[in-house]
């Protein structure tokens, strides 16, 4: 029995550590590259994430012809901008970032469903 816990902690830290690794063990550009792509760095803390897998989405987007650089771009230049209100804002900040992020999130992922079948129904 107790070989068998040994064994089920192993396998989970093995399952955790490919979670942790996400898209980017897939060949996924790091999100340093996404932002090289326009040219800007921007240190989004804890939403590193969240605004990982929308420029992700809005990069694939771009890549396969959806949307123009300058789409892309002004994409991410909004991001970043409504982070660094986040960031200086008061009580009402975070609020408005959950609003203005999540339409952009949802922007990302209809740009993306376009050119990836994987994200459409079927």
């Amino acid at each position: 029995m107790r070989g068998f816990r040994w064994g089920g902690a192993v396998a989970a830290v093995v399952l955790a550590a490919g979670c942790a690794a996400g898209v980017a063990g897939f060949g996924a550009p790091p999100l340093a590259a996404l932002e090289a792509q326009c040219g800007a760095q921007t240190d989004y803390g804890a939403n590193t994430p969240a605004v990982y897998s929308a420029l992700l989405d809005a990069y694939v987007a771009y890549r396969h012809g959806r949307i123009a650089k300058a789409d892309y771009c002004g994409f991410q230049a909004s991001i970043a901008q409504q982070h660094a209100a986040l960031v200086s804002g008061g009580a009402g900040a975070r609020p408005a970032w959950a609003t203005f992020f999540n339409n952009a999130r949802v922007m990302a992922i209809d740009w993306r469903s376009a050119v990836d079948s994987s994200l459409r129904g079927g």
